[in-house]
Order: structure tokens, then C-alpha cells, then sequence
């Protein structure tokens, strides 16, 4: 019995093959994509770089951002390791379906907040505003 047969066998006795994945990208891929934006944003890093650290190009990681091309296993791998995050920090607020969970304005101005922390470069800046903020949220947690 050849393999072709044992297949169309294994079939029509009542087994069924697995429904076909689509080729193109869909949701889970552009939230993955996101996801690994707002780390790269977070680290300060720019997409010519993230693109290096991985080996593909810019034009590339912009798909991989986008959600528009589909991302190997072995190249997400690179990626977390790149970004200093588990696989699974990508998968993060994906719903069942698929739905991805939207960031609230808070999130976004952390992300932000914490963007433009990254890109300053003096290192007693970056104190000076660290004890800024502790000093304020000392002072809320104080008023309550």
C-alpha cells in the first residue's frame, strides 16, 4: 500500500485533514508586530537597527511591524532575544479570536514617557528626572 493511498484511506474512513492556516497575515500577526514596536519604541532602539540585530532589512522589519509579513518561529526567537523579551511577551493581550487589546491613553503616554526617557542621553538627566518622578508620586501617594 503506497502513502498516497493510505492517506486517501485514512481520509475517507472518516478522519479529516486540518483545516488549511491562511498564507497571508491576519490579526495575531499585526498584533505580534505591535507588540514588537512598542518594545523596540521602549527601548529607544530605531528600525534600522532592530533590523541589523536580527539580519534582515529595514524594509523588512517594517513588514514584521506592520503585521503585513508573517514571522518564523526562529526569527521571533531572535527578536525576543534582541529585545530582551520571552516569546510569549509577544502573545501578550491577544484574544481568542484574535482580537488584539488596545492600548488605553495611560499605556500610550507611558510608552511614550518611557520612549523619550531612552533617547536622553546624559546619564544625570536621566537621574535628575527619575527622582522627579518619585518625588511627585511620593507626594500623591502622601496627599491620599
Amino acid at each position: 500500500m503506497s502513502i498516497s493511498s493510505l492517506v486517501q484511506t485514512s481520509v475517507g474512513a472518516g478522519l479529516q485533514e486540518p483545516p488549511a492556516l491562511p498564507m497571508r497575515a491576519g490579526a495575531a500577526d499585526r498584533h505580534v508586530g505591535a507588540r514588537i514596536r512598542e518594545r523596540r519604541l521602549l527601548l529607544g532602539m530605531s528600525q534600522q537597527q532592530l533590523a541589523e540585530a536580527i539580519g534582515v532589512t529595514y524594509q523588512q522589519a517594517h513588514k514584521y511591524e506592520r503585521g503585513l509579513n508573517r514571522i518564523s518561529a526562529g526569527r521571533l526567537y531572535g527578536i525576543a532575544q534582541t529585545l530582551g523579551v520571552p516569546v510569549s511577551w509577544f502573545f501578550e493581550g491577544l484574544g481568542a479570536g484574535g482580537e488584539t487589546a488596545q492600548l488605553s491613553p495611560r499605556q500610550r503616554l507611558c510608552l511614550e514617557v518611557a520612549r523619550n526617557f531612552a533617547q536622553i542621553t546624559n546619564e544625570r538627566h536621566q537621574v535628575a528626572l527619575s527622582q522627579m518622578a518619585r518625588v511627585l508620586a511620593e507626594a500623591k501617594r502622601e496627599a491620599e
